[in-house]
């Protein structure tokens, strides 16, 4: 009971004792506890996805592959030549696209290179139809 009146013999008026009730909280708290609990296991249900497989395949550098380098100050080689800029390299992609079979393009970036190094080179290559582009990386520690 929130409030409660006592009759008192020696009172003429009625004194107001005021006490906290905690059994709504109580009830209250218990009935969101209840939810929570209901609710957790179909808020963590996730989409069942089928995520790509790592193939880390090692690579062997044929003779009629391209690797192209890029430096950490964006400087790009084809093979062993310095290309003087990206309209000779997209010139170059465009001249072995046509070619049957289509060579390898292999590209190995600097640890240091940053993305707009290597992005315009990927591009490049997706504009000129070259069919397979692989990144050269280092064999992983293990």
């Amino acid at each position: 009971m929130a409030i409660s009146f006592h009759s008192g013999d020696d009172h003429d008026e009625d004194e107001v004792v005021s006490e906290i009730n905690t059994t709504p909280l109580v009830d209250v708290m218990l009935v969101l506890l209840i939810i929570f609990l209901i609710t957790i296991p179909v808020a963590t249900h996730t989409v069942k996805v089928d995520l790509p497989v790592e193939r880390n395949q090692p690579t062997q550098t044929k003779p009629g592959n391209i690797v192209l380098a890029v430096l950490a100050d964006g400087r790009i080689y084809w093979n062993q030549e310095i290309l003087p800029d990206h309209a000779a390299l997209v010139e170059k992609l465009g001249a072995v696209a046509g070619q049957k079979p289509q060579p390898q393009i292999q590209i190995r970036g600097d640890n240091d290179a940053q993305y707009a190094s290597v992005g315009p080179i990927v591009e490049a290559c997706q504009e000129a139809g070259i069919a397979h582009v692989d990144f050269i990386t280092l064999p992983s520690r293990g």
